[in-house]
């Protein structure tokens, strides 16, 4: 169901066309790029042509693109949140010398990174539910059924694509009821198909990655800019314990820890503001 194609959603956003044909979709916000002084690709689900070759590099590959059409200059910020953190660590290991700084929140993490003690990544993914530790296996070890399994209606699926209230922080569900869960955007994310969104995006995550991000060196050296990573110490799908182990492998790495925060992060009061003052001009923002 791909947008722009017979029987498929209408086009709706601004869209460019990349070197191999496909359609990336974007919007601008802010101020007009010609005055801004900062640029921020933040990433998001939309109404770009599926990929199905994508990795993390491809991903990278295509910001870059992405940025040089709209003209961002030499270097741009990258923000990704939750399963957008996959783009993220792409940027820094593929793209690293168009980048001014990095926001990593609340970053999905893959328990199969090599550089993870077995024990420590072990005991993480026990934390999840049964049917979602299910749901990753299966995204690791058999990504050809993962839109399946997802799907079929035998066995319990993926409880966080279900948006169960098990998976959220007594944080998360105030802030949820408060602000809403977004469907819309849910709906627009994913209205060429689960498989294209939220299933290739679980095998990308969760599959077999080409580098280990632990094993990088900083990719911004010399003050060429900094890595941000936020994460809620209540998260319920993101557990704590191996974002603390990222940041203490990677020095280079400034991490931020929310006491009694879960994965809805960018529903703090002040979140985001504070990731933009870490990241446009250092200061530490809540």
């Amino acid at each position: 169901m791909i947008c722009g194609t017979p029987g498929g959603p209408p086009v709706t956003a601004t869209r460019m066309k990349l070197r191999d044909g496909r359609h990336l979709a974007y919007q601008e916000n802010g101020v007009p790029k010609e005055e801004a002084k900062h640029k921020i690709v933040f990433v998001h689900g939309g109404e770009s042509d599926p990929d199905p070759n994508r990795t993390p590099k491809s991903l990278a590959l295509d910001i870059e693109e992405l940025a040089d059409y709209l003209g961002l200059g030499s270097k741009f910020y990258v923000v990704g949140k939750s399963m957008g953190g996959q783009v993220v660590w792409g940027c820094l290991k593929y793209i690293p010398h168009r980048l001014a700084g990095a926001a990593l929140v609340a970053p999905v993490i893959n328990y199969w990174w090599p550089s993870f003690p077995a024990k420590l990544a072990n005991e993480a993914y026990k934390l999840q539910l049964p049917q979602d530790q299910w749901a990753l296996r299966i995204a690791h070890y058999a990504p050809w059924l993962t839109y399946w399994w997802n799907t079929q209606k035998l066995f319990p699926s993926s409880a966080v694509i279900a948006r169960r209230p098990e998976t959220l922080s007594r944080q998360d569900l105030e802030l949820v009821s408060r602000y809403g869960e977004g469907r819309y955007l849910k709906e627009v994310a994913t209205q060429q198909g689960a498989y294209e969104s939220l299933h290739r995006d679980m095998k990308i995550g969760f599959g077999k990655w080409e580098f280990d991000p632990m094993a990088m060196e900083n990719p911004l050296p010399n003050d060429e800019g900094k890595v941000h990573l936020w994460q809620g110490d209540e998260d319920k799908k993101v557990p704590v314990d191996l974002q603390r182990f990222i940041a203490k492998k990677l020095p280079w790495i400034q991490y931020h820890e929310l006491p009694g925060a879960g994965h809805a992060l960018h529903y703090v009061p002040g979140m985001i503001e504070g990731v933009l003052r870490a990241l446009l001009v250092g200061e530490e923002g809540k």
